[in-house]
């Protein structure tokens, strides 16, 4: 642990404004994370996770977004910073990997063109030196054949590779916090868990701070140093990870537990979460997860939940907005009400 953190999140907010409606996309988001810290980002499509990522480095609309709160990373405040300075800060600082490798890279140009024109970007080397700084990227997310595949084309590329492409482009120029945005999302099973693990050991060889976001609750107990649960553009919970699991301390946090088949045996009943997400754009008053929660009461409806400390075991701290986290788990992780049930 480090005395200052290398990143620093306040009551960050993201607004996306057009003339029908203000959708409220993220609400007030605030954390801290130390240098060679991984944090996990979990939650259901559509809450606010991956607008979170982009918020940090601004890579969002300007036009029809509104951006709200501090964001400091490596003693930069993002979002004072113009364009040039948000250029010179993209790589070198904070580096993206994205969704779906398919449409991030550029079907016209080489995997070695790409790698070495974000080094070129921002380093003062010559295009040789670059295109070998590529060569050694390739070993070292382990793409086999990595010669051949440096003048290869997205498209001849299978799709895990060219994630690990991917993940070579973000490593490129070194950054202290890399930003991972579901990177297994589009991949088979066995190559998902092959991206985790070099992902995992890249992280501690290089010593980077990460922030991963997944919907995967077993991507995020693998990877992650600390979690933090996200629903309707608002952290419900965040803690150490087997704190976090072990005891939920937010209805969301518990129904995802309970639905989920990660380390379950078979022929056990999941519990899935009754009822849908909110309305981004008409968000309810009070508690988001209210009009799904088996706990709610009459003050859930009336005012948002502050954030409250835990009493916690693990080496983060832990915290929920929730009123009534006593109640949450007495039952086990989704068995606090009558629902509907899936056999796994």
């Amino acid at each position: 642990m480090i005395d200052k953190p290398l990143v620093t999140v306040e009551d960050l907010a993201v607004k996306f404004v057009s003339r029908d409606a203000t959708v409220h996309a993220v609400n007030g988001v605030s954390f801290t994370l130390a240098k060679g810290e991984v944090l996990g980002i979990l939650g259901e499509s559509g809450s606010g996770k991956s607008v979170t990522l982009r918020a940090l480095m601004r890579l969002l609309p300007p036009g029809k977004t509104r951006l709200s709160g501090r964001v400091q990373i490596a003693g930069h405040d993002v979002m004072a910073l113009d364009g040039d300075a948000l250029a010179r800060l993209r790589g070198p600082t904070v580096a993206m990997i994205f969704q779906e490798p398919m449409t991030a890279l550029d079907p016209v140009f080489t995997i070695g063109q790409q790698i070495a024109e974000a080094i070129m970007q921002h380093e003062n080397v010559s295009r040789a030196a670059a295109l070998k700084r590529a060569l050694d990227l390739l070993d070292l997310v382990q793409i086999p054949s990595a010669r051949r595949r440096l003048d290869a084309y997205p498209h001849q590329l299978s799709g895990g590779l060219r994630q690990r492409a991917m993940i070579a482009i973000a490593l490129s120029c070194r950054p202290a916090l890399l930003l991972a945005d579901e990177p297994t999302t589009a991949l088979d099973a066995t190559v998902q868990i092959q991206v985790l693990l070099l992902l995992r050991t890249l992280q501690q060889q290089l010593g980077m701070a990460m922030i991963f976001v997944t919907h995967d609750l077993g991507v995020a107990v693998e990877i992650s140093h600390k979690i933090s649960v996200m629903y309707a553009g608002r952290f419900a919970e965040s803690g150490p990870v087997a704190e976090v699991v072990r005891r939920p301390r937010h209805p969301y946090t518990e129904g995802l537990l309970g639905s989920t088949v990660h380390e379950v045996a078979k022929g056990t009943r999941l519990t899935p979460i009754s009822g849908s997400p909110p309305n981004l754009a008409a968000l309810p008053p009070g508690c988001s997860f209210a009009p799904r929660c088996p706990y709610v009461i009459a003050e859930c409806r009336a005012a948002l939940p502050a954030l409250r400390e835990m009493e916690n075991r693990g080496p983060y701290p832990h915290s929920t907005r929730c009123i009534r986290p006593e109640r949450i788990g007495a039952a086990g992780p989704g068995k606090s009400a009558p629902q509907e049930t899936i056999t796994a």
